[in-house]
């Protein structure tokens, strides 16, 4: 079985959770749809623990920020915590993040972090049957943080929703779990005062960290997808 997890962001007590609920349900492998850094504190424990599992990580635009000195277009507070994360990760760390792929194919699945018009950095807030690519019959993708399974006609699409900054509403780590043809989203309960602590420590202010109670993307804005039948 296949673990896909996306939107990480160095939000390693959540990631340690979600490992460890995946391998309870029988996981042995593992792949990032990307965003293994931004955001909190510990990017580069977290690319450690993707490299122990053997993962393979699709280039988010996050990721691309760290290892391109590239600013985010759209943000400032982006910006400043990817700033911070460039000086503590570790040049081992840097070179396994710079190796992430743009897209994954495994049959008629294709894995992205954005969408398939623009891989990296394209938000699925609607979803089609237009979105699945014509190559494929399932596409997984993040970027979103919002957990979706869609079902539209012959085709799939899936965001497992995000690790380490859920913003559907529910605080707990979202992952997927791909079983053969079958897919099923999970979720998993993990100790965000750990991240809030782990934050502090890096002398970030709370509301960096206190989103991840209620679910919500920083600032407290939650979001959906609406799906197109």
């Amino acid at each position: 079985m296949l673990a896909i997890l996306s939107d990480i962001h160095g939000n390693l007590p959540a990631l340690r959770a979600v490992v460890d609920a995946a391998r309870g349900l029988g996981c042995h492998r593992f792949l990032s749809l990307g965003d293994v850094a931004g955001y909190y504190a510990q990017p580069g424990e977290c690319i450690d623990l993707l490299r122990e599992l053997g993962a393979l990580n699709v280039m988010g635009n996050h990721d691309y920020y760290l290892v391109s000195a590239v600013d985010c277009p759209r943000s400032r507070l982006v910006s400043e915590i990817i700033a911070y994360q460039r000086g503590v990760v570790s040049a081992e760390q840097r070179a396994w993040l710079e190796q992430s792929v743009p897209m994954h194919a495994e049959g008629d699945n294709r894995f992205v972090h954005g969408g398939w018009n623009d891989p990296m950095d394209e938000y699925l807030y609607r979803i089609d049957a237009q979105t699945v690519p014509a190559q494929a019959r399932r596409l997984f993708s993040g970027h979103t943080h919002v957990q979706t399974l869609a079902v539209i006609g012959e085709r799939t699409y899936c965001n497992p929703g995000s690790v380490g900054q859920p913003r559907d509403g529910d605080p707990r780590a979202a992952f997927a779990v791909l079983d053969g043809e079958e897919i099923r989203l999970q979720r998993v309960a993990y100790d965000i005062a750990q991240t809030a602590e782990a934050m502090a420590r890096a002398g970030f202010p709370p509301h960096y960290a206190s989103c991840l109670y209620q679910g919500a993307q920083i600032g407290g804005r939650i979001d959906k997808v609406a799906i197109e039948y």
